[in-house]
């Protein structure tokens, strides 16, 4: 996650280079701006370079354009946009919450060999969130994550898979342990 950001940071810090309609001296082209990407989600041959303006669109509080961003990316199979659509769908945001969605984005994103859709979807299935709670295929994902290298997911499997042990509170108590 820590490279998508790095990589949305500097596509929007070094994003003049790949503008396709700035003029010579223009500070702030519209080729810039994420209203600009939203409107080119349809054409043809699709552009990733799109996708990089969902995380600072739903940062900023841009939901809509955020999930339109997020829902086209997903469609098209760019993994590093699944979890923001999943995200997306367990927080509403600009629709109401919808825990079924989130799951669905967190099943599609593990089916493809990808270990964060892996523990995430395995947490869904042992919270019971967004789908029926089942312990067994829960941490049969979580396991299969871990095996990806996920630290998480192997944090998760050492705590006996109380997914209590990886909530943000418990992150944060684990992080202060860093403290400088």
């Amino acid at each position: 996650m820590r490279r998508f950001a790095l990589i949305v940071f500097a596509t929007l810090i070094c994003g003049a280079a790949f503008a396709e309609d700035a003029d010579d001296g223009e500070l702030n082209p519209q080729s810039l701006t994420i209203d600009y990407w939203v409107k080119k989600l349809d054409e043809k041959p699709f552009n990733s370079m799109i996708c990089t303006y969902g995380y600072p669109a739903a940062k900023m509080g841009w939901h809509d354009a955020a999930r339109k961003i997020f829902e086209k990316c997903s469609e098209r199979g760019v993994e590093g946009a699944m979890p923001w659509m999943s995200w997306t769908e367990e927080n509403g945001y600009d629709k109401p919450a919808d825990p079924a969605k989130a799951a669905q984005w967190d099943r599609r994103l593990a089916e493809r060999g990808n270990s964060l859709g892996a523990l995430n979807y395995g947490l869904d299935l042992l919270r019971g969130r967004g789908v029926a709670e089942d312990p067994i295929q829960g941490r049969a994902y979580i396991d299969r994550a871990a095996r990806g290298g996920d630290e998480t997911a192997t944090e998760l499997a050492a705590h006996g898979y109380d997914w209590q042990s990886v909530t943000p509170s418990a992150d944060a108590d684990r992080y202060n342990k860093f403290a400088y």
